[in-house]
């Protein structure tokens, strides 16, 4: 081996890696976003859980007991309740994860200490909100000696199957990371491959471009949302309690937003290689801050605003709403919204930016 053809080879790409701007900013950047995921906004420690309080008992003692339960400040009270009709509502749309209840009896199930004298109901289909809720089983009440005053119960997965939670998030983490990187490359081979020049020299405009690269893969998504679908139910008996047709439509809307996100890409990247370099830095954020992976209640505010902006985080709301809560379209239509207009954003600024690389 010959050491001097070898460092040859060795400085010629260091000065190639130098000129590559885009995958010298990857090196540096993955691993700080990584490092400002993980240590700042990546929290198992949930906080400022949405709940609901119905207080039927509502004496002075129960009073207090709410209060200090509040004062943990795992669970956020922002509804007061009458009946139940209101918490299976709250629960159902998305609004509440979890709801406090004080029976009538609640005073005398505190002096016979027969039985926990709080009732706690969670939305089961979330697993970071079953586990803070077993530790609130073990809140110290005034006057009880029990291991457990707060008895739980899990709405939606009462035995707590972990697929039940997990089946849903896939479709949507599996939908982004294919539609994205499909996509992404899609100018940039046009362009490596001499095709761009072609495309240039016909009629089409940069609408009917960017839309024909799109829809050709709204079918693959659909047809993976197929057999996740069957492959869930077969294995893992994972239901969908609401509307099938909804729930396709609401992966139809998202299969757009994540194939619009892969061109608008696509028209950043000069290469195949760059294009799936940035198609992953986008995965990144999305898995980690959409609530998949972990408890969106446990993040600082600024992340959740940047998870709020995220397509994969509004999806996830949607698929856990519809096949697990049993929820329709009207009652999540603020998460199909926000896809909506995340799409439209998208394809417009990428068919802005294939009008200025067609001039």
């Amino acid at each position: 081996m010959n050491l001097r053809r070898l460092g040859a080879i060795v400085l010629k790409e260091l000065r190639q890696l130098r000129r590559d701007r885009l995958t010298f900013a990857m090196i540096v950047g993955i691993p700080i976003m990584q490092l400002v995921l993980f240590g700042y906004a990546i929290n198992m420690d949930v906080r400022g859980l949405h709940a609901a309080v119905m207080d039927q008992a509502d004496t002075a003692r129960s009073r207090e007991v709410v209060a200090e339960l509040g004062a943990s400040q795992v669970l956020d009270f922002r509804y007061r309740i009458n009946n139940p009709q209101q918490l299976n509502q709250l629960l159902r749309d998305g609004s509440i994860s979890a709801a406090l209840v004080v029976p009538p009896d609640f005073e005398a199930r505190l002096e016979r200490r027969d039985r926990p004298p709080l009732q706690l109901v969670v939305d089961g289909s979330d697993q970071v909100v079953q586990a803070s809720a077993r530790q609130l089983a073990a809140f110290p009440l005034p006057g009880w000696e029990q291991p457990t005053g707060v008895e739980v119960v899990n709405f939606y997965n009462p035995e707590r199957l972990a697929p039940l939670n997990t089946v849903p998030g896939l479709i949507g983490v599996i939908l982004t990371m294919t539609m994205v990187l499909f996509t992404a490359i899609a100018l940039v081979r046009e362009r490596e491959r001499g095709n761009m020049e072609l495309l240039i020299t016909t009629p089409l405009s940069p609408w009917e471009l960017t839309l024909g690269k799109v829809l050709p893969f709204v079918g693959i998504g659909l047809v993976q949302v197929t057999v996740i679908l069957l492959v869930g139910l077969w294995l893992f008996d994972v239901p969908v309690r609401g509307s099938l047709l909804e729930l396709y439509g609401a992966s139809l809307v998202f299969i757009f937003a994540s194939l619009t996100l892969g061109v608008f890409i696509s028209t950043l990247a000069r290469s195949q290689f760059q294009a799936m370099q940035m198609a992953f830095f986008t995965f990144l954020p999305q898995i980690l801050l959409s609530g998949f992976m972990f408890p969106f209640a446990g993040m600082p505010v600024a992340a959740q605003w940047i998870a709020e902006v995220l397509p994969l985080t509004h999806f996830l709301r949607l698929a856990r709403g519809i096949m697990l809560r049993g929820a329709g379209l009207a009652e999540l239509w603020l998460e199909l919204v926000v896809l909506v207009i995340f799409t439209l954003v998208m394809l417009t600024v990428a068919v802005m930016r294939v009008h200025k690389r067609l001039d």
